[in-house]
């Protein structure tokens, strides 16, 4: 402990040079201006220093070898021709690792993967910084770049931003055969570059967060810096990244943004203070060992220009930081007496000036991390808690409605290691419509254990201590902890809960629409969308089974015209061989459905056998009067559209879903409170994931489930659309290729996922060759031969059987080597006779073995297999459940404490899973009754719960009629 004084002595006098420059304070507001403003100039000037780099990197790189590669490769600007393509795995990373290391090091460097900006707001010359940061600044000085460019094919389709990693995997993945990412797990360097360099490796810190191996964080640093989208990377990336699913993936790159976000405000920081003169070498230490931005916040506080200043800083003003110093270091030599000036305030008594004192060494042991570390590991050996209770104010005057709906937090405490999230998000919530006080406790012995440890170990004084300042020392400490500490512990922990609890509501959002997106289609049958109501009556729109409208109509059920009506529902039903009928689940809902189901009982509708299911109606309202729905159904009133769109949800619930804005189709929890931004992110991910791994039909499918596919956007989107109107319908995916605005880059996210009707190409082929060969007669007969140069979509392009399958075009040379060696024909793509000859050769050889023969992973040679052998067709929302159709009806009075029923979830939530029995009001199964005995085994389960759209069979627990409240118990899944 004898360097513990010095430390404290460097840390004080760092402190003092930083502050003793504070005499004007600006507004906080003016100072995150002012951040703003500074960042711009700095990418500015960074940008203009990259000329004399060339010396700069001669001078700066001691070592021969190194100083060699770094000449040759400073020499050229265009780096990317320089770009070596020997390792399949990586081509982008590998050659831009050769920009920062020896040729020798090149083998350990592949999962290297960030580019690296120009402006990089980080070129600190304070030469007094050792280690770690001496070495990030110095290596900041080297000349980067981050357009890895390879390849002819790619060239000019440049990004015209500052990086472009697009091109080359798509070049490098199509020309080799070599396995993708074999190699990854034994590399041993997965240190990664980045933009803006910390103390801590991002991959590591990636690694710890999310749970997930360093090699793979590697692997997906450099995919998503590739702009490669996670429904691409989780079906043709899976031996990249260890088979994590999308959530997984969606996980990762939250963090990985959340990380980038603190590094580069860490650095936007550094650039404010040197410019104000307060960075020493003390505070880019602690300023770069920060992790989160509640951290960053912490180091950066006192730095930040406010209207007064700290206390801490207005004592330091008045000169009163030796004396602090002093206490800590030589207190036998401390006289504060001298300090005392009559006349100034703050100096005028003894009493002030030990308050003086006290308020700067508190600010010296609340910033030190030394402190912070202590006390933080203390509060997780004990138990801390979070309590809230019913606000004075809510009490006295307050909608009594909404202080009830927060009756289980009115006394409540939970210890914050155990407390879930929906409550932290109710908590939360109560608080911030002023009906509940929060507040988190931490027990008296965490402060008077931290006090102790203060004032005998870490802050013991050099040397003997009088009682005065001894009690000056001890008040100080007490201080740091109640003022400055405790309020720090308090924001860290409710920022943690709320941000894990926002996090897994929207991923639990994600999960739900996920699993109401992927219901399986109905297809075949004409059906009748009914949107009730009661004034306005209700909507009825008949849909064809290709999803055309035949019929719109109103109805007038609930105003007593019911029986009169019903003749016009059968003629209707009749007249279209209709005997489906879909209800909204709005306004009427249940009276629609009683209607309905008295007519199906008393079989009104012979000799049709009508059934009929309830689907949500979320969004459909707002969908009617979008723009999207004026273009598609111009002539119809925007009441009979949301009746339209009712019915299609049965028929095909992703096409339509899609059209809507996820966040209102409302299967989430607390959607309201969480981050919108995340929260559209991740349905937007979550929509895009679905639709890629559904796959569209090219040549059928409208402009707006196009947008959604992987690769693609609304642009993209409309130039297919055109295409296909101008040449026809697509032939292969090559074509593809032939739309404006779609690159290398953006074909290969998408091909895979898009599909080909091979019966209706070659139908349309068979047709273009009997107009080729009647434009063959008319050129014989004398007509110009002009046409003849012209090529026809078929004249150069030729169907291709592995189009209609998940297979991507990169493994199509495999898929066909494949083919070859199992005796096969393409043609026979998904016939009996094709599993069998699969099944033969895999017996024989195993997988393994045949992917090794083919020079493949055996991930790749899985995704051939099931190309090959699933039948034409073949849709994955087959494995989901249909609509739950019915045919009578049971009211919440007639429910019964033990009574089975069956029902459909609606949603899912963290406390428990909400199931619609038929009743008006949907039911709760408590988490604590979905156990994983009486799951589906069938089903593969993402995780232990249920999600939309399963049929389930319940038992009733408890009716609670004045609260319309029913609790079950879940016996099996249907």
């Amino acid at each position: 402990m004898s360097s513990l004084p010095r430390r404290v002595k460097s840390e004080a006098k760092a402190h003092t040079s930083e502050d003793d420059e504070l005499p004007s304070f600006l507004n906080s507001s003016s100072e995150s201006e002012e951040e703003e403003e500074e960042w711009e100039p700095k990418a500015k000037t960074t940008k203009r220093r990259q000329l004399p780099k060339k010396n700069e990197a001669k001078t700066k790189k001691a070592a021969a070898a190194r100083s060699a590669v770094a000449r040759k490769k400073v020499k050229k600007v265009a780096i990317k021709e320089e770009m070596d393509v020997s390792l399949p795995i990586a081509p982008a990373e590998d050659n831009r690792m050769q920009l920062l290391k020896p040729k020798e090091d090149d083998v350990g460097t592949k999962p290297k993967t960030l580019n690296q900006k120009p402006e990089v707001p980080k070129k600190m010359e304070i030469n007094s910084f050792h280690g770690k940061n001496a070495n990030y600044l110095e290596s900041d000085e080297k000349p980067s770049t981050s357009i890895p460019v390879v390849g002819n094919q790619v060239k000019h389709e440049k990004s015209e931003e500052d990086f472009a990693p697009d091109e080359p995997p798509f070049k490098k993945i199509k020309s080799t055969t070599c396995p993708e990412g074999k190699p990854v797990k034994n590399l041993g360097g997965n240190k990664v570059k980045e933009e803006f360099e910390m103390n801590w490796d991002i991959v590591q810190a990636l690694s710890e967060i999310t749970n997930v191996e360093p090699w793979v964080c590697a692997n997906l640093i450099r995919l998503f810096q590739e702009e490669n989208t996670i429904p691409f990377i989780a079906r043709y990336r899976k031996e990249l990244i260890n088979n994590l699913e999308a959530d997984a993936l969606r996980e990762v790159q939250q963090t990985l943004e959340e990380l980038r976000t603190v590094a580069k405000k860490t650095h936007t920081m550094i650039q404010k203070l040197k410019k104000e003169g307060k960075l020493s070498g003390c505070l880019l230490t602690a300023l770069l060992n920060c992790r989160t931005l509640e951290e960053l916040d912490h180091v950066s506080a006192p730095y930040k220009t406010g209207s007064k200043g700290t206390k801490a800083q207005r004592a330091k003003q008045l000169g009163l930081e030796p004396a602090a110093l002093s206490l800590l270091q030589n207190p036998m030599e401390l006289n504060l007496f001298s300090y005392i000036r009559p006349n100034t305030k703050g100096l005028s008594t003894i009493q002030e000036v030990e308050a003086g004192v006290q308020h700067i060494l508190a600010d010296i042991f609340a910033k030190d991390k030394d402190t912070l570390d202590f006390i933080r590991k203390l509060c997780q050996q004990r138990y801390v808690c979070i309590q809230s209770a019913l606000a004075k104010v809510s009490s006295k005057s307050g909608n009594e409605k909404d202080i009830d709906k927060f009756q289980l937090y009115h006394e409540f405490s939970c210890n914050i290691k155990n407390i879930q999230h929906h409550q932290i998000l109710a908590i939360n919530r109560g608080e911030n419509l002023k009906i509940l006080t929060v507040k988190v406790n931490i027990p008296d012995g965490v402060k008077n254990e931290f006090c102790w440890w203060c004032v005998n170990e870490r802050w013991r004084p050099k040397q003997f201590l009088k009682p005065e300042l001894m009690r000056i020392l001890r008040n100080s400490v007490e201080d740091a902890y109640k003022r400055l500490i405790y309020p720090l512990l308090c924001r860290e922990f409710r920022s943690k809960l709320t941000s894990d609890a926002e996090k897994e509501s929207v991923m639990m959002f994600g999960r739900n629409l996920r699993q109401l997106l992927l219901t399986s289609p109905v297809r075949g049958r004409t059906l009748m969308g009914v949107d009730p109501g009661y004034k306005h009556g209700c909507k009825l729109a008949i849909i064809s089974p290709t999803s055309q409208i035949l019929h719109t109509d109103v109805v007038y059920l609930h105003s007593g015209q019911g029986f009169r009506e019903a003749e016009k529902i059968k003629r209707l039903l009749l007249q279209h061989n209709c005997s489906t009928v879909v209800i909204g689940n709005g306004t009427a809902c249940r009276e629609t459905e009683a209607y309905f189901a008295d007519l199906i009982m008393k079989k009104y509708f012979a000799p049709l056998d009508v059934v009929y299911c309830i689907v949500s109606e979320a969004g459909a309202s707002i969908y009617s009067v979008s723009p999207e729905a004026s273009k598609e159904m111009p002539d119809l009133d925007p009441n009979l559209r949301s009746a339209v769109s009712i019915a299609r949800r049965v028929q095909d619930p992703l096409a339509e879903l899609v059209k809507i804005e996820p966040k209102h189709i409302g299967v989430g929890m607390y959607q309201h409170d969480v981050s919108q931004t995340l929260l559209k992110a991740t349905l937007d991910s979550v929509v895009e994931e679905c639709v890629s791994f559904v796959g569209v039909d090219i040549n059928i499918c409208s402009e707006i489930l196009l947008r959604h596919i992987a690769g693609l956007n609304a642009n993209r989107a409309k130039n297919i659309i055109e295409w296909r109107e101008k040449n026809g319908p697509f032939i292969n995916r090559e074509q593809l290729k032939e739309v404006k605005g779609l690159g290398p880059k953006s074909f290969q996210q998408c091909a895979g996922f898009i599909r080909f009707n091979q019966e209706y190409i070659k139908t349309f082929c068979s047709s273009k060759k009997t107009e080729l060969g009647s434009h063959a007669l008319l050129t014989k007969a004398g007509a110009q031969g002009k046409k003849k140069s012209k090529p026809t979509p078929c004249a150069s392009q030729q169907p291709n059987p592995l189009d209609q399958t998940c297979i991507h075009p990169e493994s199509y040379n495999i898929a066909m080597r494949f083919l070859s060696f199992i005796g096969g024909n393409a043609n026979d793509i998904g016939k009996s006779d094709m599993q069998q000859k699969v099944n033969a050769v895999i017996q024989k050889e195993g997988l393994e073995g045949t992917a090794k023969r083919l020079n493949t992973t055996v991930h790749t040679l899985q995704l051939i297999i099931d190309g090959l052998t699933q039948p034409e067709g073949f849709d994955i929302r087959t494995d989901f459940d249909k609509p739950d159709f019915k045919r009578s009806i049971v009211c919440f009075e007639d429910l019964s404490v033990g009574a089975v029923l069956t029902g459909k979830v609606e949603n899912a939530t963290p406390f428990g899973v909400f199931v619609d029995i038929g009743v008006g009001k949907a039911g709760l199964i408590p988490v604590r009754n979905i156990t994983e005995a009486k799951l589906s085994k069938v089903k593969k389960r993402r995780s232990l719960g249920l999600g939309p759209g399963e049929r389930v069979e319940v038992k009733v627990l408890n009716v609670d009629v004045p609260r319309l409240r029913i609790t079950l118990d879940l016996i099996r899944v249907l």
